[in-house]
Protein backbone atom coordinates (compact mmCIF):
# COMPACT_ATOMS: atom_id res chain seq x y z
CA UNK A 1 0.00 0.00 0.00
CA UNK A 2 1.48 3.33 -1.07
CA UNK A 3 0.83 6.15 1.41
CA UNK A 4 1.35 9.60 -0.05
CA UNK A 5 2.50 12.41 2.23
CA UNK A 6 1.59 15.90 1.03
CA UNK A 7 2.68 19.05 2.87
CA UNK A 8 -0.17 21.56 3.05
CA UNK A 9 1.50 24.98 3.49
CA UNK A 10 -0.02 26.92 6.34
CA UNK A 11 -2.28 23.96 7.27
CA UNK A 12 -0.27 20.84 8.09
CA UNK A 13 0.29 17.47 6.43
CA UNK A 14 -2.01 15.16 4.48
CA UNK A 15 -1.30 11.42 4.46
CA UNK A 16 -3.54 9.28 2.28
CA UNK A 17 -3.76 6.23 0.05
CA UNK A 18 -5.94 5.02 -2.81
CA UNK A 19 -8.58 2.39 -2.09
CA UNK A 20 -9.98 -0.11 -4.57
CA UNK A 21 -12.71 2.19 -5.94
CA UNK A 22 -10.27 5.02 -6.72
CA UNK A 23 -11.14 7.21 -3.77
CA UNK A 24 -8.41 8.29 -1.40
CA UNK A 25 -8.67 7.88 2.36
CA UNK A 26 -6.39 9.69 4.71
CA UNK A 27 -5.66 11.95 7.60
CA UNK A 28 -4.86 15.65 7.72
CA UNK A 29 -2.80 16.59 10.75
CA UNK A 30 -3.10 20.34 11.24
CA UNK A 31 -0.30 22.50 12.59
CA UNK A 32 -2.42 23.27 15.66
CA UNK A 33 -2.80 19.54 16.46
CA UNK A 34 -6.26 19.03 14.96
CA UNK A 35 -6.77 15.71 13.20
CA UNK A 36 -9.20 15.11 10.31
CA UNK A 37 -10.17 11.82 8.71
CA UNK A 38 -10.81 12.53 5.02
CA UNK A 39 -12.30 10.74 2.01
CA UNK A 40 -11.89 12.10 -1.52
CA UNK A 41 -14.44 12.14 -4.31
CA UNK A 42 -14.00 9.23 -6.72
CA UNK A 43 -13.76 11.51 -9.78
CA UNK A 44 -11.39 14.04 -8.14
CA UNK A 45 -8.87 12.78 -5.58
CA UNK A 46 -8.09 16.35 -4.54
CA UNK A 47 -11.74 17.16 -3.70
CA UNK A 48 -12.98 16.11 -0.29
CA UNK A 49 -16.19 14.06 -0.15
CA UNK A 50 -16.21 13.78 3.65
CA UNK A 51 -14.18 15.16 6.52
CA UNK A 52 -14.47 14.09 10.15
CA UNK A 53 -12.64 16.06 12.83
CA UNK A 54 -11.24 13.73 15.51
CA UNK A 55 -9.87 14.37 18.98
CA UNK A 56 -6.56 12.72 19.87
CA UNK A 57 -8.49 10.12 21.91
CA UNK A 58 -10.89 9.45 19.03
CA UNK A 59 -7.99 9.09 16.58
CA UNK A 60 -6.33 6.67 19.02
CA UNK A 61 -9.50 4.62 19.37
CA UNK A 62 -9.88 4.44 15.59
CA UNK A 63 -6.25 3.38 15.23
CA UNK A 64 -6.85 0.62 17.80
CA UNK A 65 -9.92 -0.56 15.91
CA UNK A 66 -7.96 -0.73 12.68
CA UNK A 67 -4.52 -1.74 13.96
CA UNK A 68 -5.27 -4.53 16.41
CA UNK A 69 -7.18 -6.73 13.94
CA UNK A 70 -4.39 -6.29 11.39
CA UNK A 71 -1.77 -7.35 13.95
CA UNK A 72 -3.90 -10.31 15.05
CA UNK A 73 -4.44 -11.34 11.41
CA UNK A 74 -0.70 -11.24 10.78
CA UNK A 75 0.03 -13.35 13.86
CA UNK A 76 -2.77 -15.77 12.97
CA UNK A 77 -1.29 -16.22 9.51
CA UNK A 78 2.16 -16.82 10.96
CA UNK A 79 0.80 -19.45 13.37
CA UNK A 80 -1.55 -21.07 10.83
CA UNK A 81 0.66 -24.10 10.36
CA UNK A 82 1.28 -24.58 14.09
CA UNK A 83 -1.51 -26.81 15.40
CA UNK A 84 -3.15 -25.73 18.65
CA UNK A 85 -1.81 -22.16 18.61
CA UNK A 86 -4.35 -19.35 18.41
CA UNK A 87 -4.16 -15.56 18.47
CA UNK A 88 -6.80 -13.32 20.00
CA UNK A 89 -7.19 -9.74 21.12
CA UNK A 90 -8.44 -9.32 24.67
CA UNK A 91 -9.66 -5.96 26.00
CA UNK A 92 -8.99 -4.31 29.33
CA UNK A 93 -12.39 -2.85 30.13
CA UNK A 94 -13.02 -0.03 32.58
CA UNK A 95 -14.51 -2.47 35.10
CA UNK A 96 -11.60 -4.92 34.79
CA UNK A 97 -9.81 -5.65 38.06
CA UNK A 98 -6.57 -5.10 36.10
CA UNK A 99 -7.30 -1.53 34.95
CA UNK A 100 -4.35 0.36 36.49
CA UNK A 101 -2.46 -2.83 37.39
CA UNK A 102 0.50 -4.51 35.74
CA UNK A 103 0.82 -7.46 33.37
CA UNK A 104 2.74 -9.24 36.14
CA UNK A 105 -0.28 -8.84 38.46
CA UNK A 106 -2.37 -10.94 36.06
CA UNK A 107 0.03 -13.90 36.11
CA UNK A 108 -1.56 -14.84 32.75
CA UNK A 109 1.42 -16.84 31.51
CA UNK A 110 1.66 -18.85 34.73
CA UNK A 111 -2.10 -19.33 35.14
CA UNK A 112 -3.06 -20.01 31.50
CA UNK A 113 0.07 -20.49 29.37
CA UNK A 114 -1.01 -17.47 27.30
CA UNK A 115 1.57 -14.93 26.16
CA UNK A 116 0.81 -11.25 25.73
CA UNK A 117 2.82 -10.34 22.63
CA UNK A 118 1.68 -6.71 22.30
CA UNK A 119 -0.65 -4.11 23.75
CA UNK A 120 -2.54 -1.66 21.53
CA UNK A 121 -3.16 1.67 23.26
CA UNK A 122 -4.42 4.88 21.70
CA UNK A 123 -3.19 3.88 18.26
CA UNK A 124 0.25 2.81 19.47
CA UNK A 125 1.59 -0.73 19.52
CA UNK A 126 3.59 -1.67 22.61
CA UNK A 127 5.34 -4.91 21.57
CA UNK A 128 6.56 -7.50 24.09
CA UNK A 129 5.31 -5.77 27.24
CA UNK A 130 7.30 -6.51 30.38
CA UNK A 131 5.68 -7.68 33.64
CA UNK A 132 5.88 -4.02 34.84
CA UNK A 133 3.68 -2.79 31.95
CA UNK A 134 0.62 -1.08 33.51
CA UNK A 135 -2.74 -1.64 31.82
CA UNK A 136 -5.29 1.10 31.20
CA UNK A 137 -8.97 0.70 30.33
CA UNK A 138 -9.27 0.57 26.54
CA UNK A 139 -6.06 -1.39 26.02
CA UNK A 140 -6.26 -4.33 23.62
CA UNK A 141 -3.94 -7.20 24.48
CA UNK A 142 -2.70 -9.24 21.54
CA UNK A 143 -2.34 -12.75 22.95
CA UNK A 144 -1.14 -16.13 21.75
CA UNK A 145 -1.98 -19.51 23.28
CA UNK A 146 -4.26 -22.51 23.16
CA UNK A 147 -8.01 -22.04 22.74
CA UNK A 148 -8.56 -23.12 26.34
CA UNK A 149 -5.80 -20.85 27.61
CA UNK A 150 -7.22 -17.87 25.76
CA UNK A 151 -10.71 -18.52 27.17
CA UNK A 152 -9.24 -18.67 30.69
CA UNK A 153 -7.20 -15.51 30.10
CA UNK A 154 -10.34 -13.66 29.01
CA UNK A 155 -12.12 -14.74 32.21
CA UNK A 156 -9.17 -13.67 34.37
CA UNK A 157 -9.03 -10.22 32.76
CA UNK A 158 -12.75 -9.80 33.32
CA UNK A 159 -13.12 -11.26 36.80
CA UNK A 160 -9.67 -11.36 38.37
Amino acid sequence: MNVEVTPLPGIGVRKDFAIRNGRRVGVVTHRDGQIELIVSKSDDPDACLASLPLTVDEAGALANLLGAPQLVAQLTEEHREVPGINTRQLPIKSNSPFDGRTLGDTALRTRTGVSVVAVMRAGQVHPSPTPEFTFTAGDLLVTVGTAEGLENAQKILKNG
